[in-house]
């Protein structure tokens, strides 16, 4: 049976777009869905349980992504599993196309869909910003920015050795070797970007905040020397490759380049601080 782990805090305004998909051409009994409310202080549990017996909801009164999913694993029910933010959208064959891409395949330990990103609505920096980003090497290839994770139960017990992370999609896709993870561009998934420059900046100072704590604990666990942690990191080299293919994009990559410096002097603060818990969150894109 497939499960789906859904952590949510303070989702209310969006969850049930997700599990309307999630239901909608799936016949029961469906896959096996938990959703973990963590720290509610809205109505996330119950625009949940309102889409009936199919969908089992965990409260929690801690708001932790990390707990959640550790919760969600408790009470998930099966392997291939997938891990789903709230705030995306994903449909029930979508599922199936990951789950099957993950039978088809012994050495496959994990994957996650292609991504859709409706930039409708959104001021003109964030357009141009992620036309560029999406573009980039790690980007395409990498199972982070995605809001899905579908690991099979080798590569559950993977993830399940990693230490709580801000950049948990980042490690979890860092976790395997490019063998042993695929995206499947059979399964969507559509992720609402950020509608406003600032709200775009604060996702940025979360990446490179939680970027700098992914590293800090790869350097750790590195002892004497080696190679290179596996990085997904975007680097002058990829931007120039970029304007070489594509010079049309550089009013892009001069926004993309901005975003990267006015992150990177925001999470200063925090990285210097050692704070990797505080959750700076965009709601432009929960708007509805």
């Amino acid at each position: 049976m497939t499960s789906i782990v859904i952590p949510a805090h303070n989702e209310g305004r969006v969850i049930g777009r997700l599990l309307d998909a999630l239901l909608t051409e799936s016949p029961a009994p469906g896959p096996d869905i938990v959703v973990v409310c963590n720290g509610c202080t809205d109505d996330t549990a119950a625009v949940a349980a309102a889409r009936g017996p199919r969908v089992r909801v965990v409260e929690i009164p801690s708001p932790s992504k990390h707990q959640a999913l550790r919760v969600g694993d408790e009470h998930a029910r099966g392997f291939p599993r997938l891990y789903v933010d709230a705030d995306v959208v994903v449909g029930a064959a979508d599922v199936r196309a990951l789950a099957d891409a993950l039978a088809g395949s012994p050495a496959l330990l994990a994957a996650a869909p292609g991504r859709d990103i409706p930039l409708t609505g959104c001021a003109w920096p964030v357009r141009a910003y992620y036309r560029v980003w999406q573009l980039l090497p790690a980007v395409r290839e990498g199972l982070f920015g995605r809001g899905v994770i579908a690991v099979t139960e080798p590569g559950h017990a993977r993830l399940a050795a990693l230490p709580p992370l801000m950049a948990d999609d980042l490690a979890a896709s860092l976790a395997f070797a490019p063998e042993e993870r695929r995206v499947v561009d059979s399964a969507r998934v559509v992720v609402l970007p950020p509608r406003t420059w600032g709200d775009l900046i604060k996702r940025r100072i979360r990446a490179a905040t939680s970027s700098a704590e992914l590293e800090g604990f790869q350097a750790a666990q590195s002892a004497g020397p080696a190679a290179p942690p596996p990085s997904a990191r975007t680097g002058t080299g990829d931007l120039r490759a970029l304007l070489r293919a594509q010079p049309r994009l550089l009013p892009g990559v001069l926004v993309f380049v901005v975003a990267a410096l006015a992150a990177r002097r925001g999470s200063r603060k925090a990285i210097r601080s050692g704070d990797f818990s505080t959750w700076l969150r965009d709601e432009s894109s929960r708007q509805g």
